[in-house]
């Protein structure tokens, strides 16, 4: 069932929406080359609760970081490491999300490391687009595939795998609520957008196939046949116009 939130609801969620939007505008100059996932996500974690806030992530399902911090092939739900230092050239992923009163804010980036090639920033600028053209059909009247259509047709004219096994989700009370919102699929189909609806939006795509495995930690998911892989997500609701970005 998609929860529908209250006026009330929503405030709530844009004061999380705005700490996690915030922490990953910090990240474009706060990562560098050197630096560990671990640094990244003790920054995100301090900040969050200097603020009052929770972050989302910790203890999700047993995750133990406050970010997924996922590099170069890693697709998402990387751990963050000491021992995982950031190389000239690399791509990050930085997944995070907050909780304030009760409810969750979910948001992600990707980002070069120093210089990076110009196939990766073209993976980057490309998953970004792809979010934006979705994000054109998060209007009410809508049916919820027509934003997955969106997504694909963007991500593939620009020459990118779309991930299948892991999608977008509704958000509140709970980080994964109904409904589903997968970033492929046909078109006129799933229920009528309404205003109220909240949802996190977030392309996963790689530079060369869908297809993905999960490594021995039981949480790193990556490509299966080694290409880099980009994220952007942000938390959105369907108002009675344009839908309202929380987390940009």
């Amino acid at each position: 069932m998609i929860i529908i939130k209250s006026k009330h609801e929503i405030d709530i969620m844009r004061e999380a929406a705005k700490v996690t939007g915030e922490i990953l505008r910090n990240l474009k100059d706060f990562i560098k080359p050197g630096m560990s996932t671990m640094k990244i996500d003790d920054y995100i974690e301090n900040f969050i609760t200097k603020r009052g806030m929770k972050p989302a992530f910790k203890g999700l399902y047993g995750f133990p970081g406050s970010a997924c911090i996922s590099v170069n092939e890693e697709i998402v739900h990387g751990i963050p490491s000491k021992k995982r230092i950031l190389k000239e050239g690399d791509i990050v992923s930085v997944d995070t999300g907050t909780i304030w009163k009760g409810y969750n804010s979910d948001a992600a980036r990707t980002y070069g490391v120093g210089h990076i090639s110009d196939e990766a920033e073209s993976l980057i600028k490309t998953t970004k687009e792809s979010f934006f053209a979705g994000l054109e059909f998060c209007k009410v009247g809508f049916r919820l595939s027509d934003i997955s259509h969106a997504i694909q047709t963007r991500a593939e004219a620009g020459g990118l795998g779309v991930i299948r096994e892991y999608v977008g989700h509704g958000i509140g009370r709970n980080m994964h609520e109904d409904p589903q919102i997968p970033n492929f699929g046909k078109p006129g189909k799933g229920p009528r957008l309404v205003e109220g609806m909240v949802f996190a939006i977030e392309p996963m795509t790689s530079l060369g196939d869908y297809e993905t495995r999960q490594l021995d930690d039981g949480w790193t998911v990556v490509t299966a046949d080694g290409s880099l892989a980009a994220h952007y997500e942000n938390t959105l609701v369907i108002t009675d116009g344009e839908p309202e970005l929380l987390t940009l």
